[in-house]
């Protein structure tokens, strides 16, 4: 008889086009055997009983800010991978630019890298940036293992990652192409937002409607149809990050149809919430690109169903308290940025399969699958199959919970989701095969091997 390290029995695996109950056997971090419709004939260490309740490959969350080293006081590795973790997320993908110093050279892609190792309870992979100023680093951030590069169209707000201007994204651009990796874009129109935004404050107009307006869709358009040109010119791969309208995204798809290798990312956030949110909670549902109103809410997700989007990412991207402050009605200075790397299923969950019904299968294509084909981690991870990496997690459907201040794992508990009431929770989180989450808890009290 076998013997296992982690038995999983009775659970409803969760492929992309169907749903069996089964088993799966886990060992030494990979799944050693799926069974369906009978049990595995094993023995393990640890047997869980998943009757009743869904197992998903584990998420892929490709567009978190964890902001260390240097910047901790906003968030952390400890705290953000352990609320990935509570939320079901097995790996995260680290944005270059609110470190100190950023990843924007191989020296400094060693810091974060030593600080993730040392402190991730999931998988761990990291983002370099492109900077007018590092296009001659390309080259090394890639040999040592960036899963990519992010560029910001327009001023990222932090002082030591500038912007791209259009002759540096395009040099930098042909770098990538070179070596065969990919750029991920911040596209929204500089001149677009700085004119309308300086109109609004020289007339004292700074309600989060008046935000709102200084950031229109047009801006993300136009900044879009822009990098695409340069795109064809240079033969680089491009991933179009939190589009926050169907009709950036189908600028987009336009180009597809073309033949360009172009995929785009929304987030949970631009399909959950609205102007009329930004009103309400201010600064904590502060973001850019902006929230839109409720229309644009349902052809987004029109577009999800439709299969015109490729990803969905947190995009988390959290501020001490303070920062996300509207004081006197000013939302222009309010931090720009939402907390939500906990609660991405929940809203795919509750938003899309029960309000929407939005097949499981195809929240794990735009949550794992997808992810991990278009950066090459697939068939190892994204997927519920003999060989791959035991990246799971597992979730009750028929659990219903208000999320609490105090569930929060973020280093700051806040969130413009605290009072909201989820449908489908996540009982446990298996990464590299070792339970990290289980019933509300951080369980893991060695090092995961990532």
């Amino acid at each position: 008889m076998a013997t296992y390290d982690l038995l999983i029995r009775n659970g409803n695996l969760v492929m992309l086009d169907s749903i069996f109950q089964g088993d799966i056997a886990i060992k030494e971090g990979k799944i050693k055997e799926v069974s369906i419709g009978k049990n595995i004939d094993a023995v393990a260490t640890r047997e869980i009983n998943a009757e009743g309740q869904h197992i998903l490959p584990g998420l892929i969350d490709t567009h978190v800010h964890f902001n260390e080293p240097g910047r901790t006081e906003w968030e952390g590795v400890r705290t953000g991978s352990r609320s990935l973790a509570a939320g079901g997320v097995t790996t995260y993908f680290d944005m270059p630019l609110n470190s100190t110093p950023p990843t924007i050279n191989k020296e400094y892609l060693e810091l974060k890298r030593a600080c993730s190792e040392e402190k991730s309870v999931i998988n761990c992979r990291f983002w370099g940036g492109l900077t007018p100023e590092n296009i001659e680093n390309i080259k090394e951030l890639d040999e040592n293992g960036v899963i990519g590069f992010k560029a910001f169209m327009s001023p990222s707000g932090i002082i030591d990652f500038n912007h791209v201007d259009d002759i540096s994204i395009f040099k930098g651009m042909r770098e990538i192409a070179s070596v065969g990796s990919l750029l991920a874009v911040h596209a929204e129109s500089t001149v677009i937002c700085d004119q309308l935004a300086q109109e609004k404050q020289r007339q004292n107009k700074t309600t989060a409607k008046d935000f709102v307006e200084s950031r229109p869709i047009i801006s993300e358009i136009e900044a879009v149809s822009r990098i695409i040109s340069y795109a064809e010119a240079t033969g680089c791969k491009l991933h179009i990050v939190h589009a926050s309208s169907r009709k950036v995204v189908d600028v987009i798809n336009q180009a597809k149809q073309r033949g360009l290798d172009i995929t785009v990312e929304t987030c949970p956030h631009y399909l959950s919430l609205t102007l009329k949110d930004l009103e309400e909670k201010g600064g904590l549902a502060k973001c850019c690109p902006p929230l839109r109103d409720e229309e644009e809410v349902e052809q987004l997700w029109e577009a999800v169903a439709n299969g015109e989007i490729d990803v969905i990412a947190s995009d988390h991207s959290p501020a001490p308290a303070s920062m996300k402050e509207v004081i006197n009605d000013d939302f222009f200075s309010a931090w720009g940025g939402i907390s939500g790397a906990q609660t991405t299923l929940n809203i795919m969950l509750t938003e899309g399969h029960f309000n929407r019904n939005l097949p499981l299968g195809k929240i794990v294509e735009l949550t794992s699958t997808n992810p991990a084909k278009l950066f090459g981690l697939y068939p190892h991870k994204g997927i519920i199959a003999v060989d791959s990496d035991a990246d799971l997690a597992i979730v009750n459907l028929n659990g219903s919970f208000e999320l609490k201040k105090e569930d929060l794992f973020y280093r700051h508990q806040q969130s413009p989701y605290v009072g909201r009431t989820f449908k489908g929770q996540v009982t446990t989180t298996i990464v590299n095969g070792a339970i990290v989450f289980e019933n509300g808890s951080i369980t893991t009290v060695e090092k995961i091997k990532i």
